[in-house]
């Protein structure tokens, strides 16, 4: 194709001819191939300054809707008034009806525009854009400031760091070209029908009420309640979600969640410290990231964090009691812990209460519901990743992290907390509770400065619980333990394969497997997703609910063949 020697062409696809002091500007044809027939143009008016890089309108396709933006600055000095009705021309050769006219600025960079568009379909063509605010509000609000331009904002800022070209990215596409690329990139996805994998996340049956109460757009937008009082419904929500988790742990006050189980861990070591004591222990068996989680807090704040080591697969309870110095201010055990194997969660927190140290417990929710509470066992804080409480695994979140605690220890609670009173005319009302604490007037002081919640994620896992009831989430317990168990005795039938640790466990176990990765492989290739490797030997199988006795017996018969061979 032969283009015009007169014309300058712009990264963002406009063209640019000059006419002495004027500017003509028009959309390139690969600009018009891309989006298409235009049916609305929406640009400033006449005697309007406009700068170069910035968007200045947009256009509308049978495709997408797509900002204008400026290729030079200056002032409109005329349009092309044909554009209005018909915005196809927009796209026409320099000399046709599409030009339009402007008067650069002394830089010589100039712009190009269209007439306005009526009222309506200003208003369609401004519902495609991310700025809410439209040509007109910003000029109001610039002349309210005594400004004429964005830059004087600005000023302070070296002109070597403004950007004064369009950004080097892809032009946007139409919802149907999205759902296609993002398609396209799922199918290279492997989804396995069969999961034999937990780890921290883990593939229950999620009723189909669950996913569809979140999805309605009352609970769908909603995030953390700011203005929270006239937000009764979430704020409800949040309420019933917290009434909850304490039934679930035995505890007397659960806050709205935070970000999740680690960053649960992480908050309750944090309410734990006081002056004298500093220092937080953590179970070796506990999962690798909330470690990690914890270790990073702990550097945060400038404090200590010690390993307790563990003894076949368990936490051990004699290097526990060695351990527990006058300066160590809690101690954090997982039930069951990283390995499946079920804790001595009670006599770990006799020792804890013995030393003056607090005693925090990290728990699985759906194995809360035939196991001990936190409370019986006498944790102070219980804490756990929600995640199973009605969350798909979703490629790691968003989850959720659960923590409830004693009336005692409630105003070291962190986050927000939902409350239930009575308004001024004695009707039940709801409220954010105890809301003059550290993280808000004193921060300095402050043990946390988390502020949030996941209320998207709570209402979730409230969906969840109430649509099970302890009947329906103590029975995908006993479900999920005894397909484990199963699972196990399959396996543990195969020359060479054994469980690693002897202890008790709950829904995931450690095997020794010969021909490991063969093994895992070939269960891949089946399509199920076999246990998780670990990096000090073995395999960590998890069995949920969901798994068929069938597809265990698959399973063991394709790991039986990999290690006969």
């Amino acid at each position: 194709m032969n283009y015009p020697a007169e014309l300058k062409y712009s990264k963002s696809h406009e063209w640019v001819k000059m006419e002495g002091e004027v500017a003509v500007i028009g959309i390139s044809d690969f600009a018009q191939d891309a989006l298409g027939d235009l049916v609305f143009i929406n640009l400033p008016q006449e005697g309007d300054a406009v700068t170069a890089g910035e968007s200045f309108g947009d256009v509308e396709s049978v495709k997408a809707v797509s900002d204008l933006i400026c290729p030079v600055s200056g002032t409109i000095c005329a349009v092309n008034e044909d554009l209005a009705d018909s915005p196809r021309a927009s796209t026409a050769t320099p000399t046709g009806p599409g030009s339009s006219r402007w008067r650069p600025s002394p830089t010589r960079r100039s712009c190009w525009t269209r007439r306005p568009t009526r009222p309506s379909a200003r208003r369609r063509a401004d519902m495609g854009s991310y700025v809410p605010s439209t040509q007109d509000q910003r000029r109001e609000m610039l002349q309210a400031l005594g400004l004429t331009d964005y830059r004087e904002l600005y000023r302070d800022v070296p002109e070597s760091m403004y950007l004064d070209r369009p950004l080097d990215i892809p032009q946007g596409m139409s919802e149907l070209e999205v759902r296609r690329a993002v398609s396209a990139m799922a199918g290279k996805n492997k989804v396995f029908p069969t999961v034999l994998r937990g780890a921290g996340a883990y593939d229950h049956y999620i009723p189909s009420i669950v996913k569809y109460i979140p999805a309605k757009e009352e609970f769908l937008t909603a995030y953390t309640p700011y203005q929270a009082e006239i937000s009764q419904g979430l704020l409800q929500s949040i309420f019933e979600y917290q009434t909850m988790i304490c039934e679930l742990t035995g505890m007397d006050v659960s806050n709205a969640s935070v970000y999740d189980g680690a960053t649960a861990a992480a908050e309750a070591a944090g309410m734990c410290r006081d002056r004298k004591r500093r220092v937080t222990l953590i179970s070796a068996a506990a999962h690798p990231d909330t470690i990690a989680t914890v270790r990073t807090y702990c550097y945060g704040t400038g404090d200590e964090l010690r390993v307790v080591p563990a003894k076949d697969g368990r936490t051990d309870l004699d290097a526990l009691k060695e351990m527990l110095t006058p300066d160590v201010a809690s101690f954090y055990l997982q039930q069951p812990n990283f390995y499946g194997q079920l804790e001595d969660a009670q006599a770990a927190g006799e020792l804890v209460h013995a030393a003056g140290a607090m005693y925090v417990m990290g728990c699985n929710p759906i194995a809360l519901a035939i196991l001990k509470t936190p409370r019986d066992c006498g944790a102070d804080v219980a804490v756990g990743e929600g995640q199973p409480l009605g969350m798909p695994l979703a490629y790691g979140g968003p989850y959720l992290g659960f923590m409830a605690t004693t009336q005692k220890h409630m105003r070291k609670l962190p986050g927000r907390i939902v409350g239930e009173t009575v308004d001024s005319r004695g009707q039940r009302a709801y409220v954010l509770s105890l809301q003059a604490r550290e993280q808000h007037i004193r921060r300095e002081k402050a043990s946390s400065n988390i502020c949030s919640n996941q209320a998207l994620c709570a209402l979730t896992a409230a969906v969840y619980m109430a649509a099970m009831g302890p009947a329906g989430m103590a029975e995908a317990a006993r479900q999920s333990m005894a397909k484990a168990h199963y699972l196990a005795d399959r396996l543990c039938g195969i020359d060479g394969v054994s469980l690693k640790y002897a202890g008790d466990y709950f829904h995931e176990f450690v095997t020794v497997l010969p021909k490991q990765d063969e093994a895992l492989a070939a269960l891949e290739a089946a399509g199920i997703l076999g246990g998780l490797p670990l990096r000090d030997g073995g395999v960590l199988w998890c069995a949920t609910e969901k798994v068929s006795r069938e597809e265990l017996d698959r399973a063991a018969a394709i790991v039986k063949e990999v290690c006969e061979r």
